[in-house]
């Protein structure tokens, strides 16, 4: 949805919830309110399974934190704030950002989900606006190939699939997860039903 309206930060926030599905797919490009395709299931279930690594990477290496559905502030005048699917600080005060609704602080990395096809079309111009602002890695999600493409400052590429290992490499050293852990359904997703529930 595109309005003649040219919204601030402030009124883009406070109108949030007030938008299509509570504003959670809703995002603020050059004071435009745009109203992104809501995406499938796999979508949550990525988001549940990279929720679940970085939380044991943050508590195994005591370094940085990841926040999800935080808004990340580009632009100003006209504002432009997007939601990727997670980003993760390493600098400043630990969780300083988490259970803000935006934020002007660069993450080290930001996570993009190409879950519908609205999503795919713009992995590049998401990307290039992230690499502008200064987002040292960009991790792109695509359940339906099942890929992570990581991109750099540099606009370096490396496509991680199938039984390979996704590598936080400079920005996040130490951090390895198996591509296919990010799109494994939780055991109670699919499970027997047990007990008559």
């Amino acid at each position: 949805m595109a309005t003649e309206k040219s919204w601030t930060s402030d009124e883009f926030l406070e109108s949030r919830f007030d938008l299509p599905e509570a504003g959670q797919w809703s995002e603020l490009v050059e004071g435009e309110v745009i109203n992104l395709q809501p995406p499938d299931s796999d979508h949550g279930t990525v988001v549940l399974n990279l929720s679940k690594a970085f939380s044991e990477f943050a508590h195994r290496t005591q370094l940085g934190y990841a926040c999800f559905d935080l808004g990340l502030r580009l632009r100003r005048s006209p504002d432009t704030i997007l939601f990727p699917a997670a980003c993760y600080f390493i600098e400043g005060p630990r969780f300083a950002e988490s259970d803000k609704p935006m934020t002007d602080v660069v993450p080290a990395i930001v996570v993009e989900l190409a879950s519908t096809r609205e999503r795919v079309s713009q992995v590049r111009a998401r990307e290039q606006n992230y690499q502008e602002w200064g987002v040292p890695s960009i991790w792109t999600i695509n359940p339906t190939q099942r890929t992570v493409e990581v991109a750099s400052l540099k606009n370096e590429r490396r496509l991680f699939s199938g039984s390979q290992w996704l590598e936080g490499g400079a920005t996040l050293p130490d951090f390895r997860l198996p591509v296919s852990f990010l799109f494994a359904e939780p055991e109670w997703w699919s499970g027997p039903v047990k007990n008559g529930r």
